[in-house]
């Protein structure tokens, strides 16, 4: 009888051979034993996978249910400031706030757009593609003046939104979206910033008045501030052009999309990206017009207490 025994598989013996791992001195045999490693992992996980199917095939409905995986949205910790779907409180709320009268279709939005003193080449591109988006929008020079004259004359000529653009080093980094008279005025940091020419088989925009969608915003301040967002745009939109505009929120991070609907044959529709492409984050809401010496803040962001776990979401 033979006294060989069968040597047991790397993963079964993970713990042995991650210190074995970490004490080889050649990088080659290092990197290959890792590699073996993961490649049987990666087996396992397979015919687990293959077993746990045909168990369910074989159950059918007496299968018990899957388990729902464990996500960075699914461990949030409880707030308060969640809203469920139907409050009352908070339909109330929106009913009779300062962006009610664009919802509710009783009059347009009138945006003053522009940017820093002393812009550079390629904010005025982003510029000019966000203008394309707002409808009933209009580009103004800002000159030497400073924001709380400029709010004024915006006033003065009957606007009801100001967007100022900013910009760091050339580059566009942050964004101003202010309602007047009264504010609220909210000021979000800008990345991922990608004009429609860098996009890969974009489509160009037509004039017609775009659908609106907020996603996934979901407390109190969300809410506001994608109401805020969304005033912005007309909400009668001409279906016709089949264009539709996206704020979504994903982890406090507001992406931007402008799409159209392509139907394609059996019945298939698919989605024509028109650009611009940018993610907000909020930094700052402010109450009334812009005053950064005398303003009240309703919600301000403060990396060092804020940003302690990051399970932690405020919109």
């Amino acid at each position: 009888m033979s006294d060989k025994t069968t040597t047991p598989s790397l993963s079964t013996t993970m713990g042995y051979h991650k210190l074995s791992i970490q004490n080889r001195k050649c990088k080659i045999v290092k990197r290959s034993t890792f590699t073996k490693m993961k490649q049987e992992k990666a087996k396992e996980k397979k015919k687990r996978r293959k077993a746990d199917a045909e168990m369910r095939e074989a159950l059918g409905e007496a299968a018990p249910p899957k388990p729902v995986p464990h996500t960075t949205e699914s461990l949030r910790p409880p707030d308060i400031t969640t809203v469920e779907a139907g409050d009352e409180e908070v339909t109330a709320d929106a009913e009779n706030d300062e962006f009610a009268k664009y919802f509710n279709c009783e009059t347009s939005p009138k945006i003053l757009v522009t940017t820093n003193k002393k812009s550079s080449l390629e904010t005025r591109k982003l510029l000019d593609e966000l203008v394309n988006v707002m409808p009933n929008s209009e580009y103004v020079k800002r000159g030497k003046v400073d924001m709380k004259n400029l709010v004024k004359q915006a006033v003065e000529n009957q606007y009801s939104h100001i967007v100022v653009l900013n910009e760091d080093l050339k580059k566009p980094n942050s964004i101003v979206v202010s309602h007047l008279p009264e504010g609220p005025t909210a000021t979000f940091r800008l990345t991922s910033v990608k004009l429609k020419k860098q996009l890969k088989r974009h489509g160009n925009a037509t004039n017609h008045r775009p659908e609106v969608i907020l996603n996934n915003f979901k407390t109190r301040l969300g809410h506001s501030v994608g109401r805020m967002l969304g005033s912005l745009f007309h909400m009668d939109p001409e279906f016709r052009g089949r264009n539709v505009v996206t704020f979504h929120n994903q982890r406090d991070f507001i992406f931007f999309r402008r799409h159209r609907y392509v139907f394609k044959k059996n019945a298939k529709v698919g989605l024509q990206e028109l650009g611009p492409r940018l993610t907000l984050k909020l930094r700052r809401l402010q109450k009334g017009t812009f005053d950064t010496t005398g303003g009240e803040y309703e919600w301000y962001h403060n990396h060092k207490n804020m940003d302690v776990s990051r399970r932690t979401f405020f919109l």
